[in-house]
């Protein structure tokens, strides 16, 4: 499985690794850098991204849902160790200029072990190695994407460019970064330059990848960009398209024909740029010289089943080998590509200050100041205070309104009118909801979300009222709260049921779940975060860092310049502070040296071992944990007391001896032909 970082393990050496020289793309700092956080950067506590092995991992057999991932190779010259000394940044040496690529052929020579080629049928179609398969392709013909016609250029010439007359690359907008023109020449000279982008509001994002990407398919070489669903790939496709000729789009929904034809075009060397969803990250691009991931914390972007790969980390591993080019971009940043740029792997491309405040809309919270107060003494417990009924109403005169709302459905969840108590049904104990809508002229009464039994005559087991309250309202119901409020402009819903990609710039109220959020005209005039309880309040590791990414993908929808944001929630909390900032490089580092001190990932290596109590016990008992080992638990998993989840976690440096010690132990429990399950993920999205 490809690792969580692409940095090798410190190699034990009595004699510490000269530290590289930073790149030449870098020499432009930010006008006005983010605040630090001090992070422990001594001993074994220092977070230290690794490589994990990326052979392919058998599948487990029975007895056994999951495996282990490998973990990283040994350093090589060619990865930079951490310096022991807080104040000293160490950067790559592989980043440091062309005259210094990452070589594999100098790990080899200096006894580092590194690991094989990324596995080309990992999510995607394998291609046989015989001719008749390949003859076969060719008779049917390889397609490519229809806004991108297939390239003139031979396959056969690795150096050909993508365009014969390629246009010049627009360096205007990424001159808004101090560092961005200077990763783009990075990026035409063939060097490896590692970096964490973070958009400014109402940035145009597809451009400005497309225009990376064109930059390296002038130079002959191939580009994967990865995104996390349909909406963003078409966005990205199209600007593309527009740049580079012979783009090729992989995803899910085009059938496993078309597909495999696609992918075949990019084996082949027909195409060199590929656009796609999560499985594109394993796109065998020949010669790449850049791999892109965008809103890397979309949990979109792991996979589901096992080995459960990251894009992320992937991307990660294949710049490490291949010596390519990588690009982590969005609005928000993760703790993860924090620990990357403070250990010096990547480099950061952010604004100055003086550009992020020209751009940037004004963002209101609740309780940012005494007069909201005053003015309206039930902000703090309405769901819709006056701030945001002003905000909608000005924005209504010319453009439309956003409305982020976190639950779909009515009312997804009911509680007693009397004593508060959960609504639970008669028949499974499982939770009540009002569908909305009318039957025979009465409004349908409440149904269990488990068992779907229509519950009409609620009586509570506690208390004995019959009274009922919502206490969530989703997005049906606030769409229908919102037309009633603002007659005279439409109201448009766009989630589950059906999600929209583009909104006209006419007034209208657009409401979405996070996540469904379509692009409009010109920008949203206003955009309105509710319930930001309800997102900030789940039992997760990350639930500030999703929190925050998901308020900033919607107010990057704003409109430049005189947008307006206002955000339901208590304007003293951490997530709140960094989006009236937008400031997410401070909220990253933070998030990294909260988790450092409580020793939760990226700052140490984690699994999670889920099944039976007994078998997740007898699983512990034969784990042989390395020095600082530490299993946390087991405890019930949910409310699902059958089922039982424990945590075991060791210092970064020894991450490659847990994947050994817990793939051993599956082994032993497949040798015994163990019936009960046991679902083991090492550094997992939910650890929680």
């Amino acid at each position: 499985m490809p690792p969580r970082h692409a940095r090798a393990e410190a190699a034990a050496s009595g004699t510490p690794a000269p530290l590289p020289q930073v790149p030449a793309w870098v020499s432009a700092l930010p006008e006005a850098a983010a605040p630090a956080v001090d992070v422990p950067a001594t001993g074994d506590d220092l977070p230290q991204p690794d490589a994990r092995a990326s052979e392919p991992v058998a599948p487990p057999p029975t007895g056994a849902t999951a495996s282990a991932p490998a973990d990283p190779p040994p350093a090589s010259p060619s990865a930079p160790e951490a310096s022991a000394s807080p104040a000293s940044p160490v950067t790559p040496a592989f980043v440091a200029s062309p005259e210094s690529p990452a070589s594999v052929a100098s790990a080899e020579s200096s006894g580092a072990s590194v690991c094989s080629a990324v596995p080309e049928s990992s999510a995607l179609p394998a291609s046989s190695a015989s001719s008749g398969s390949v003859a076969s392709a060719e008779s049917s013909g390889a397609s490519v994407s229809p806004a991108a016609p297939e390239s003139p250029a031979s396959p056969a010439s690795p150096s050909a460019p993508g365009r014969s007359a390629l246009p010049p690359v627009p360096a205007d907008a990424w001159a808004r970064y101090p560092r961005g023109p200077k990763y783009l020449e990075a990026l035409r000279t063939g060097r490896p330059a590692h970096a964490v982008w973070q958009a400014l509001p109402s940035e145009d994002w597809p451009a400005r990848l497309a225009e990376a990407a064109a930059a390296v398919a002038s130079t002959g070489k191939g580009v994967v960009i990865v995104v996390p669903d349909h909406r963003d790939l078409a966005r990205v496709a199209e600007a593309c398209g527009r740049l580079i000729e012979g783009v090729v789009t992989l995803s899910a929904d085009l059938g496993p024909s078309e597909r495999y034809k696609r992918w075949l075009a990019v084996r082949r060397g027909v195409a060199r740029v590929v656009v796609g969803t999560r499985a594109t990250a394993f796109a065998p691009v020949e010669n790449p010289g850049l791999l892109v991931v965008w809103d890397d914390g979309d949990d979109l972007h792991v996979e589901q089943r096992s080995p459960y790969p990251n894009v992320r980390d992937v991307l990660v591993q294949r710049a490490h080998m291949s010596g390519a080019a990588l690009l982590i971009g969005g609005f928000a940043r993760t703790a993860e590509a924090q620990l990357l740029v403070e250990t010096g792997w990547a480099h950061e491309i952010v604004a100055s200050r003086e550009t992020l405040r020209a751009v940037a809309p004004r963002v209101v919270s609740v309780g940012d100041n005494e007069w909201q107060d005053v003015k309206d003494p039930a902000a703090r417990t309405a769901r819709l205070p006056s701030i945001a009924f002003d905000a909608a109403r000005f924005a209504l005169t010319d453009s439309p309104v956003l409305i982020q709302v976190p639950r779909r459905g009515y009312v997804p969840a009911l509680a007693c009118g009397q004593c508060r108590g959960p609504a639970r049904c008669r028949r499974c104990a499982g939770p009540l909801a009002l569908p909305g809508g009318t039957e025979d002229r009465l409004p349908k009464p409440a149904y269990c979300r488990w068992c779907a039994a229509t519950e009409a005559a609620f009586r509570c087991p506690t208390c004995g009222s019959r009274r009922l309250r919502g206490q969530i309202i989703g997005a049906r119901r606030t769409a229908e709260e919102l037309g009633r409020a603002f007659p005279g402009h439409p109201v448009r819903t766009s989630g589950a049921d059906e999600v929209l990609t583009k909104v006209p710039g006419k007034p209208a109220l657009v409401v979405a779940t996070p996540g469904a959020e379509p692009v409009a005209e010109g920008g949203y005039g206003a955009v309105l975060l509710l319930d930001g309880w309800a997102l900030l309040g789940r039992a997760d590791l990350r639930a500030s860092e999703e929190t925050l990414r998901r308020w900033m993908t919607a107010a990057g929808l704003v409109r430049p310049g005189n947008g307006r944001v206002v955000v339901i929630a208590d304007s003293a909390l951490t997530p709140v502070q960094a989006l009236v900032r937008w400031d997410p490089v401070w909220h990253a580092a933070t998030e990294l040296a909260a988790r450092t001190e409580l020793g939760f990932p990226p700052a140490v290596r984690m699994a999670t071992v889920d099944g039976t109590p007994d078998a997740v016990n007898a699983l512990l008992d034969e784990l042989h944990l390395p020095s600082t080992g530490e299993v946390l638990g087991p405890v019930p998993l949910g409310d699902d007391e059958t089922r039982e989840r424990a945590l075991v976690r060791v210092a970064r440096t020894e991450g490659r001896q847990l994947a050994a010690v817990l793939a051993e132990a599956q082994a032993v429990r497949t040798a015994r032909k163990e019936q009960e399950l046991v679902r083991i993920k090492l550094d997992p999205l939910e650890v929680l």
